[in-house]
């Protein structure tokens, strides 16, 4: 009764969900208070993005020490602190160990503890990369030519050109590069070679992304790219139109977590490209990888160094970890002869089919050495904060440090980032188009690190609308908080409307009464009541998490005047690649040094089972 009454005390605390306590007291019995503490913690973790518990995190040092060190040690005194916690955990009926097919909610493989459905989920994406991923039977006399005319330049290496041949020799392939590196012109170059060499059977050809916002971007991109390139008109009609969100390609039903496509039903595809793959989550790609074809070829495409996915897991940086390792030798050997790149080789075959199937893309094509928001970008990447420092004090024309260290830099912020919007509301207040007034308002985004408080989502955009209706920018509605020009986030998928969790749409009265319109990713634009739409939020603000797969022209990053965990490397390293030619940031120094020096970490078993692999 003790760990029950610790658990909930830690809810009361809120440093503990109320989830975590009641899932932990539901598997574990009275009896086994180690159990129902290792439950909790799992339990909370996998609401942190961690896909498994390592046991030797179970102790009062590593445990929510950071939270409260003395209810921390209580619960562990009254867990008993055992001295082998896989033992302790083996002996439970609702622990099930590696090879045991008997039914249970924990599974626990060597020293790591899972949730079951999150091991299960972690297999399958293991299995694919690891065993599924199969060379491809090609010409390669036939492919070297064709690359030749792809890619005509004599760059050493030229990486886009290796990356189109990993592609084309492998079953799966994972191309990932940071912004401006080419990553959508190569996918369109590979795919024109892909349909060129089809022997009279052209494959059928889908793109997608994690979010609609990311699907436009593709669509947009991929269409330009490949307008550009040397392949008749005959051969550009086998290109799709349009990418699909991954929950409409998966068929995605109303009101339920269902999908059409699965196993027992998969995707009517050969050929399957997946953009921004840093954002898929360990359950997303594990329904992904089930719905495929056995025979089908898939192209992950993404920045390894983004942002994890907002739910469990790291699939792309995983995956990613053994780019560095260089390819075995056979297969640079293969590569050099396609390419006539020299490339690097690693020792061993560990992870060989793996690491065999990645490229990284090295150059980027955006930003030159001019260029403060490149130099920025890759100083944060490197974790190099005397750079970071050196690079803000330079005087480049397209980024800005403003220091929040007072109450009146702060409130010269609010005011500045509500000016900012200035171009956006001149278009809403001259009855622009819908077209117009969406194009106008992507052009500036503010973005930030937390969803509460003063410098969060939902504090900035009170404060900016307070601005905004001060100068008479905005009329709110005082029943229903509707303007015309409010931007709005949809923050729950609703198939049936064709809205999904990251679209952005703008209120406007256009001879209809107020409706809201949405940019789709067939390049289309639709409207919706306000009263239909499903949950949504001000958009004015938005997280950096809900930022990617998307890009502005100017944004502006707000970072919190306290320093809090969520604020990392990663997070500030994906605000700035958001900004195509001008950031602002809004941040005390010792705040953003401290998260230049703090890394996500999101536990799992993938690199392990990986790194096992000979």
């Amino acid at each position: 009764m003790k760990m029950r009454h610790l658990l909930l005390q830690a809810v009361e605390r809120k440093w503990l969900r109320a989830l975590d306590a009641q899932f932990a007291m539901m598997i574990a019995g009275e009896d086994e208070p180690a159990l129902m503490l290792a439950a909790a913690q799992l339990s909370f973790d996998a609401g942190e993005g961690h896909v498994c518990l390592p046991l030797v995190r179970l102790n009062p040092q590593r445990c929510f020490a950071w939270r409260d060190p003395d209810l921390a040690q209580a619960l562990f005194s009254e867990a008993g602190a055992p001295e082998d916690w896989r033992d302790t955990l083996c002996r439970s009926a609702a622990v099930a160990r590696e090879h045991e097919e008997t039914p249970a909610p924990l599974k626990l493989i060597a020293d790591r503890l899972y949730l079951n459905r999150m091991w299960r989920n972690e297999q399958c994406v293991a299995r694919f990369f690891r065993d599924g991923n199969q060379p491809v039977e090609h010409d390669e006399v036939r492919l070297t030519a064709t690359l030749n005319v792809l890619f005509p330049t004599q760059e050493a290496p030229d990486w886009q050109k290796v990356a189109a041949a990993v592609a084309l020799t492998r079953r799966i392939s994972v191309i990932s590069g940071g912004p401006g590196t080419g990553k959508t012109t190569t996918v369109a170059k590979l795919l024109a070679a892909l349909v060129q060499m089809a022997n009279g059977k052209p494959p059928r050809i889908q793109l997608a992304a994690p979010t609609g916002k990311a699907a436009a971007r593709l669509t947009e991109s991929l269409g330009k790219a490949l307008s550009q390139l040397p392949i008749d008109e005959a051969q550009k009609t086998l290109f799709p139109a349009e990418a699909r969100t991954l929950h409409r390609l998966l068929g995605a039903q109303p009101g339920s977590q269902r999908l059409r496509h699965h196993a027992a039903n998969p995707l009517h595809l050969d050929v399957l490209v997946v953009d921004e793959a840093s954002m898929i989550d360990l359950p997303m790609m594990a329904r992904l990888i089930e719905a495929l074809p056995p025979a089908a070829r898939v192209i992950f495409l993404g920045d390894r160094d983004q942002l994890a996915s907002v739910e469990a897991g790291a699939v792309l940086g995983d995956v990613c970890h053994f780019a560095s390792h260089g390819y075995t030798s056979a297969r640079a050997g293969e590569l050099q002869r396609i390419t006539g790149c020299e490339l690097p080789t690693g020792e061993g075959r560990r992870a060989g089919p793996l690491r065999d199937a990645l490229c990284l893309l090295q150059k980027s094509y955006r930003f030159g050495s001019d260029s403060g928001i490149g130099q920025l970008a890759s100083a944060v990447n490197r974790s190099d904060t005397l750079a970071v420092n050196t690079i803000l004090q330079q005087g480049y024309a397209d980024i800005a440090l403003h220091p929040l260290h007072s109450r009146e830099e702060c409130v010269a912020m609010v005011e500045a980032l509500a000016q900012s919007y200035e171009a956006f509301l001149e278009t809403v207040k001259q009855q622009a188009s819908p077209e117009a007034v969406l194009a106008g308002f992507s052009r500036f985004q503010v973005l930030c690190a937390l969803r509460d408080g003063p410098f969060g989502v939902s504090g900035l955009n009170e404060q900016i609308e307070q601005v905004l209706v001060r100068k008479r920018r905005i009329q709110v509605d005082p029943l229903s908080r509707w303007y015309e020009g409010r931007p709005i986030m949809i923050s729950r998928n609703d198939s049936a409307l064709g809205l999904f969790n990251g679209d952005i749409g703008i209120a406007l009265d256009r001879g209809q009464g107020l409706r809201v319109w949405f940019p789709m990713p067939d390049g289309t634009i639709k409207s919706v009541q306000p009263g239909r739409l499903p949950a949504h939020e001000t958009a004015w603000v938005m997280t950096v998490h809900k930022s990617q797969g998307s890009e502005f022209d100017h944004a502006a990053l707000v970072l919190p005047t306290q320093f809090t965990p969520v604020v990392t490397r990663e997070l500030v390293y994906t605000a700035i690649t958001r900004a195509r030619s001008r950031l602002s940031l809004y941040a005390s120094e010792r705040v953003l040094e401290q998260a230049i020096d703090t890394r996500i970490e999101r536990r799992s078993g993938l690199m392990a089972i990986f790194e096992a692999q000979e």
